[in-house]
């Protein structure tokens, strides 16, 4: 799905990704842990073709970079971010703004068939957003609009799903609804790969199968999230002692 191989990204002398390589296979979900400034969302340019490193391989669902059409390629992925928000037109409904995400524009300017529209209300209805299509995308909450950001990647079938800190500015039960939501996409079998970035360890959820822990540009280390997921582990990632109290699956960590 995504072979990544001794990659360098540099700009006016300051290193950015440092030597990093990185697989996924099919089958796969994971979850990027890393504080700010490490490198993760540069990584996620990376795949997406948004940025080039300075050396080093890309390869991302068969395809070699440099040798591909990457706007072609760019439909098969879906992205997820708090940045994209601001670009969408808030005036326009949610159900439009969903709709957009067939054609991989912003605002929705194709004209739809009455297949597309049932598809896009399906999509709504699975993550129970569908009372929400006919609301102005600004009228809704961030919890809100962070679920038909995602119903609107889904629109295009993307091989591969990237949520680039989904969860930030949310409040404690949105965001437990949104990992829910991301839940379920992972439960379905003919649904993409999930890559889920992240800086809070309660985030990685039981669904990621792997985590990639990012320092400094560099791949940390990775590995299957029962391994990565540890007090030792994590202690050497952030630097400090912590403890690690796992509930429901899911890991919970603080400073000793």
């Amino acid at each position: 799905m995504i072979h990544i191989e001794n990659i360098h990204l540099y700009r006016n002398e300051k290193v950015i990704l440092d030597n990093l390589s990185w697989h996924v296979e099919k089958g796969q979900h994971w979850a990027i842990l890393g504080l700010n400034g490490s490198g993760k969302t540069t990584l996620l340019k990376v795949i997406n073709g948004y940025i080039w490193p300075n050396d080093g391989t890309v390869q991302v669902l068969g395809e070699t970079y440099g040798q591909t059409y990457i706007p072609k390629l760019r439909t098969r992925i879906g992205w997820v971010s708090n940045a994209m928000i601001d670009n969408f037109n808030w005036h326009d409904f949610a159900i439009e703004i969903v709709l957009s995400g067939k054609f991989g524009a912003l605002r929705l300017f194709e004209k739809v068939t009455d297949e597309e529209i049932e598809q896009a209300v399906s999509i709504m209805k699975h993550f129970n957003c569908q009372h929400l299509a006919n609301k102005p995308f600004e009228q809704l909450s961030q919890g809100e609009k962070q679920r038909v950001q995602i119903a609107r990647a889904l629109m295009a079938e993307p091989e591969i799903l990237i949520l680039d800190e989904p969860c930030g500015g949310l409040d404690l039960i949105e965001r437990e609804n949104l990992l829910r939501t991301i839940e379920q996409i992972a439960e379905d079998e003919d649904g993409p790969t999930l890559i889920y970035v992240t800086h809070h360890v309660e985030e990685i959820l039981p669904c990621f199968t792997h985590v990639l822990l990012m320092k400094d540009g560099k791949n940390m280390v990775t590995g299957k999230r029962e391994l990565i997921v540890t007090e030792e582990t994590l202690g050497e990632f952030f630097g400090r002692s912590v403890s690690l109290q796992i509930e429901r699956d899911r890991a919970w960590v603080a400073l000793k």
